[in-house]
């Protein structure tokens, strides 16, 4: 039996394993996916495990997105441009490879549906973590040339901007006075996390026309989202992002491109405490 994981800190609280572990049973493939939390000092064994083939694939989530690059033979694909890898596997020439599946999930997930004329949408990108070259790209790669990210700790969005240059960077204290020039919002932070933190304001002066993504999937309605239904403001939250990317993964590694039916999203929703 072929064994997957998903690495990162914390992990726990992950849907991967119910996701993957769904497709697995549904077309009969001998194979288990866990997941496994670890510390940055334990990345390079953890990948090498793929090299020796005792782990056939691995997913990576934060805060390790970009620290496991070191450790990888080859990027291909979109990890190549956002820098940015959550899909770890062996080739046929036996390098251990980094590819890049939330690009692909937010396109699938929300771009493709939600924005007409992309040319003409201002977008703000909350965040300049793990998941955030990744939205940048996805949007990007959408048409989306007018792109704005902040951070709480500035130079992180300085960072980011030395990648993709044509994105402007706000500072955190002033980002909140500009919400009105938005079409988009993409929140790629931890605020609204079960249990966590909340963002301080709830975007009152946002246009009706917004449309607001949070990458969060626990809860399925952060208070921001519930905020917003409430003035009739399109939201969605992280949950279709995780199906999608890990659909992509899942293709990656097995060859199967995998249904996303009711039954796996109904399982998915029922395993969010």
């Amino acid at each position: 039996m072929k064994k997957y994981l998903i690495i990162g800190k914390p992990v726990s609280h992950s849907l991967s394993p119910i996701l993957h572990n769904y497709w697995f049973k549904k077309y009969n493939i001998q194979s288990h996916y866990a997941f496994k939390e670890i510390e940055e000092h334990q990345i390079r064994d953890c990948l090498e495990d793929v090299r020796r083939k005792f782990v056939a694939g691995i997913n990576v989530t934060l805060p390790y997105k970009q620290k496991v690059i070191p450790f990888l033979d080859d990027l291909v694909n979109d990890a190549k441009a956002t820098k940015s890898v959550n899909t770890i596997y062996l080739d046929k020439n036996n390098k251990l490879v980094g590819d890049n599946t939330d690009v692909y999930g937010l396109q699938a997930a929300y771009l493709k549906e939600i924005l007409n004329d992309k040319k003409k949408v201002s977008a703000l990108i909350i965040g300049a973590g793990g998941v955030s070259p990744s939205i940048i790209y996805a949007l990007i790669k959408s048409g989306v040339s007018n792109i704005h990210i902040t951070n709480r700790t500035y130079e992180k969005s300085l960072f980011l901007k030395n990648n993709f240059k044509n994105i402007q960077t706000i500072k955190w204290e002033n980002y909140n006075d500009n919400i009105k020039n938005y079409d988009l919002i993409i929140n790629a932070t931890s605020l609204g996390l079960k249990n966590g933190e909340q963002f301080t304001s709830l975007f009152n002066s946002c246009k009706k026309t917004l449309i607001y993504i949070d990458t969060i999937y626990n809860p399925l309605e952060t208070k921001m989202i519930g905020h917003l239904k409430k003035n009739n403001i399109k939201t969605f939250n992280g949950l279709n992002m995780l199906v999608y990317q890990g659909q992509k993964s899942f293709y990656i590694w097995n060859k199967v491109n995998p249904e996303i039916d009711n039954n796996l999203i109904e399982l998915l929703e029922a395993n969010i405490k």
